[in-house]
């Protein structure tokens, strides 16, 4: 599909899942922007048959085969049975979506997914379809995106964390793991740890500490260790921050999915190796775009602060 180093079949793309309500939409947007503007031929496909107003040009839309609409007015189905339908008739009609991908050859593909959580947990009709990607020389990632005011909720956040989890065992893809809405976390009210603990997913027992203050999960505490214990035993979960509204932001997220998806490894855009290496560090990398979210974080907590000494 894709010029890559490895062979001209050869095709790079993400697919972006999340939670409806996490931006998957908005990323894809911002995500084919910013890749243009460097000169990545990209294409973005519509997988989400619920998707009606798109705020990008879309290259490829499911909407061509089938749509949540007719299929609840047809089949009298609400609107998670429809979707578990609309999936698994792509699966079925997979012919249909190969024909329509072999015309975007040369492109690399964001693929902007449904946002029903158990379709990535459970189900196996949209990980059969990455699955098949893979067969037709696509080298995927997935890309995770998760909102960030999960973040101001220690029940939620680790809630968030089992479900990150239990859908990089399922997909069975690389995974990047992305918290968005970084722009808008100090609207959501006061961290109870610095940024990087959450990203980074440190030491969850100070979590649990925290929600055993709470009088109604103080009960479950036994509960929420052992949910802790099977998260850190994994120990695969971690966050990327992304504020969609800033480049340098993009340009992290952009390196941690080249890596993921091994498209930092080809020649494309004329890679020097002083590229490969800055997309290639590790936790160097992550510390550094968790630094500039906390310091602005911060540094509003501050100005608020301030202000209410200066009421007083």
């Amino acid at each position: 599909m894709s010029g890559g180093s490895q062979g001209s079949s050869l095709a790079f793309g993400q697919v972006v899942i999340g939670p409806p309500g996490s931006g998957k939409t908005t990323y894809c947007h911002g995500m084919q922007e910013f890749l243009g503007r460097i000169g990545r031929k990209v294409a973005v496909v519509n997988l989400d048959p619920a998707n009606e107003a798109m705020p990008y040009p879309c290259a490829l839309d499911i909407a061509e085969l089938i749509t949540l609409p007719d299929v609840m007015e047809n089949l009298k189905l609400g609107p998670n049975g429809g979707l578990i339908y609309c999936m698994e008739y792509l699966e079925a009609n997979s012919d249909w979506l190969q024909e329509k991908l072999a015309a975007l050859r040369g492109h690399y593909c964001l693929f902007d997914c449904p946002g029903q959580v158990e379709l990535y947990t459970h189900h196996d009709a949209l990980k059969n379809v990455f699955a098949q990607l893979a067969k037709w020389n696509f080298r995927l990632a997935a890309v995770h995106l998760v909102d960030s005011h999960y973040c101001t909720d220690p029940g939620k956040f680790i809630s968030v964390l089992c479900t990150s989890l239990s859908t990089m065992l399922h997909v069975e893809l690389p995974h990047v793991n992305v918290l968005s809405k970084m722009d808008l976390i100090e609207q959501y009210g006061k961290l109870a740890f610095n940024l990087d603990y959450y990203t980074e997913v440190l030491d969850l027992s100070y979590l649990v500490d925290h929600l055993a203050s709470d009088p109604f999960f103080r009960n479950y505490r036994r509960l929420n260790e052992k949910l802790v214990e099977v998260i850190e035993d994994y120990s695969l979960v971690s966050f990327v921050p992304l504020n969609v509204q800033d480049k340098e932001s993009m340009r992290q997220v952009m390196q941690a999915v080249d890596k993921a998806n091994g498209y930092s490894f080809g020649d494309q855009e004329h890679r020097s190796l002083e590229a490969l290496m800055s997309a290639a560090v590790g936790a160097d990398f992550h510390f550094t775009s968790t630094l500039a979210v906390q310091e602005k974080y911060v540094q509003s907590q501050d100005k608020a602060v301030e202000e209410e000494a200066m009421d007083l």
